[in-house]
């Protein structure tokens, strides 16, 4: 609709791009770093942040950035139920699942060992949306990663929720699990200066290099999404739209605020 009429040649601040076209910021940068060291040492990381932070996006980038032939990674968007997790990840290291849970959880760790010993690759399994997994689900998965009398990890597990899956690492019953993990990141809201590089960033991928959007207009969108990418991502697409319809080159301040209040009001 307003692609033409801009002259994109592709819709800008969507989440279909590619790893390589991601926006690189100090946190983002600072995450892979941290997520990498993670995966080096076979460690338990927990990364936490509100919904469009940017946590899925870091663990892309971690996953693109990873030699497939000396890793393999395994990803889990939510979990049905143990049974779930451990049949998800025998089929996803080439396994038919058992039925019965005993063997199944005995198959799983075989295949871990094949994977790990066997063909010399760092497993990592990366669990997404984990906030919302039951206490038990979460220690039954840390008991999965002990080898060795507990003095290593049989591979690197990394789970990623919104904040309150810090909380619930607080809690009595998952104090094992807390006690395991090596690195804690929390993502946090691009300040003024990288939202105005994030806005940039995507303008520049879809095709225009010019300052579209004013730096009034980029400071309301810092203030209504609290440096949040996704919320940056919301506002400016419908930004673009009012513009077009208004018939403007440039978006700015008064073309914010009235996609703001329709977002709002949705």
């Amino acid at each position: 609709m307003y692609e033409s009429y801009y002259g994109f040649t592709k819709t800008p601040f969507t989440k279909d791009i590619s790893p390589s076209q991601l926006f690189s910021h100090n946190q983002h940068e600072e995450a892979l770093a941290r997520l990498s060291y993670v995966v080096k040492e076979r460690a338990i990381a927990v990364l936490t942040g509100e919904v469009g932070s940017g946590k899925s996006v870091a663990l892309r980038s971690l996953s693109s950035n990873l030699d497939e032939s000396r890793n393999t990674v395994v990803y889990f968007f939510g979990l049905a139920g143990l049974r779930g997790f451990y049949s998800e990840l025998v089929v996803a290291l080439g396994g038919t699942p058992r039925f019965l849970k005993a063997h199944l959880i005995a198959q799983a760790k075989d295949l871990i060992a094949q994977e790990t010993e066997g063909r010399k690759k760092n497993l990592v399994v990366i669990i997404d949306e984990a906030h919302v997994l039951e206490p038990n689900i979460l220690d039954e998965i840390r008991l999965l990663t002990n080898s060795q009398m507990d003095s290593a990890s049989s591979f690197s597990l990394i789970l990623s929720g919104q904040p309150m899956l810090g909380r619930k690492l607080k809690l009595s019953s998952l104090l094992a699990l807390s006690q395991r993990v090596a690195l804690r990141c929390q993502l946090k809201g691009l300040n003024l200066e990288e939202t105005a590089g994030y806005v940039r960033h995507h303008l520049t991928i879809a095709g225009r290099s010019d300052a579209m959007f004013s730096d009034d207009a980029v400071a309301l969108i810092h203030s209504f999404s609290a440096g949040i990418p996704r919320r940056i991502n919301n506002i400016c697409a419908h930004s673009l739209v009012a513009g077009f319809l208004d018939k403007k080159s440039i978006i700015d301040e008064a073309t914010v605020r009235q996609a703001v209040a329709e977002l709002q009001a949705d």
